[in-house]
């Protein structure tokens, strides 16, 4: 199980940091204006977090061979049929929460420092 939480945590993490740079670009876009480029971020990573939530709801429910967790799994560390839909589905659901906790609270971060511009004028 510790080595499907961790090819769930390394799939989910790639993903994410994918999301980041894109919006870590859009945000350099908009930098000539920091309260959008905030605004922007804020909005961005408030969506990839509701995706995360999304993805753990949708977890539950995927077939566990339709999951990208599944194909990076040695087939020595994959649990018996009976129980890896169980399995693969409560450890993505795990990871997906997690991921999708900590992006909310960078959202929370950028909207939060788009506000401080916003009251300071920049």
């Amino acid at each position: 199980m510790e080595e499907m939480r961790r090819i769930a945590f390394e799939i989910v993490l790639r993903a994410c940091l994918f999301g980041t740079l894109a919006i870590f670009c859009v945000m350099v876009g908009m930098s000539f204006e920091p309260r959008l480029a905030f605004q922007a971020g804020g909005t961005l990573t408030t969506m990839m977090a509701l995706i995360l939530f999304y993805k753990a709801h949708e977890a539950l429910t995927k077939p566990y061979k339709r999951t990208e967790m599944w194909l990076y799994l040695p087939k020595d560390s994959r649990p018996p049929e009976a129980y890896a839909q169980w399995a693969s589905a409560t450890v993505l659901r795990e990871t997906y929460l997690t991921f999708a906790l900590w992006t909310a609270a960078i959202a929370i971060a950028m909207w939060t420092i788009a506000l401080i511009f916003g009251l300071f004028g920049v």
